[in-house]
């Protein structure tokens, strides 16, 4: 079985957790996620099986879509609600329009320092590695992109002494937002943590999509799991597509070099997925690095 599987990660269970349960689920060591979920969180954790694996990078780099809460006032070792406080400030009341504020301040690209409980490694280490030992190490600063927050509870007033709203975001890959949780904090001059995360949406999977654990038990019984995995052409659904056929396709699967000029088709896409007639993955395709008048392959399928 090859394609991608939008499972719902439950709460309490690591990313790694959720691959290994797979692999006996689907009885296949070829199983790999898109992107890790601390264990607190829920939500969309698309899963790549069997030859799927090699697209994992392409999901990876897609954007994502969180629900979430900010609660002010407390500040915690994790920031977020498993950790240990180590700060806090009554807050008598914070307005609607303060809050908005300062999600349009953190809205748009710029540097995002992540924290030291996350999986980021230094020196061949993990961050939460040198956590765990009470060391603080320099950590490497990251670009990202904050699409749009929206502010989701309705209230004009949050009342404390410990005042949370409800809040999505649409952010680019690499964003940790329990990191955006403490930074509207910051912005906001008071102490935050995120108590409350979901994923709702990573690269084309959202909610809708996914499948819990139970009922891939249920499919397994009725010998239904290849039914519930997403071909990778529409995995990749974010990419340039064209349908290619005969001599062009033999030259592909191949993985031969094209010519741009001789590909009619070819309108200055920098990154591509060939198809067949049937709508099977054939490769991805994108410029040749060095030289500009050529197509070379970055991934053949052979299935």
């Amino acid at each position: 079985m090859d394609g991608v599987l939008p499972l719902y990660k439950p709460k309490g269970v690591t990313s790694h957790d959720c691959v290994n349960r797979l692999r006996k689920i689907f009885q296949t060591k070829k199983v790999g996620h898109t992107g890790t979920l601390d264990p607190d969180v829920t939500g969309v954790l698309p899963i790549c099986i069997g030859g799927a694996t090699r697209i994992s990078e392409y999901l990876l780099n897609s954007p994502k879509g969180y629900e979430g809460e900010v609660t002010l006032g407390m500040a915690t070792t994790t920031e977020d609600a498993s950790g240990e406080v180590v700060q806090e400030t009554n807050i008598s009341s914070i307005t609607r329009e303060e809050i908005e504020k300062a999600m349009n301040q953190l809205t748009g690209t710029f540097i995002q320092v992540p924290p030291m409980y996350s999986a980021v490694k230094v020196n061949g280490k993990k961050l939460y590695e040198y956590a765990r030992e009470g060391k603080e190490v320099e950590r490497p600063k990251r670009e990202i992109t904050v699409f749009k927050w929206t502010l989701e509870s309705d209230q004009e007033v949050f009342e404390g002494p410990y005042p949370s709203f409800r809040f999505s975001v649409q952010c680019s890959k690499g964003t940790y937002v329990r990191t955006l949780a403490v930074m509207i904090g910051e912005v906001l001059g008071v102490p935050a943590f995120m108590s409350d995360l979901k994923r709702t949406k990573s690269s084309i999977f959202t909610l809708a999509d996914c499948k819990t654990f139970e009922e891939l038990e249920a499919a397994k019984e009725r010998n239904e799991l290849a039914a519930l995995l997403v071909p990778i052409s529409v995995a990749l659904s974010d990419l340039p597509k064209f349908v290619i056929h005969d001599t062009l396709a033999s030259k592909v699967q191949n993985g031969m070099v094209l010519e741009k000029e001789l590909l009619s088709f070819y309108k200055g896409e920098e990154s591509f997925l060939f198809v067949d007639e049937s709508g099977k993955a054939l490769a991805i395709y994108r410029v040749h690095p060095n030289k500009s008048n050529l197509l070379k392959p970055e991934k053949v399928f052979h299935f």
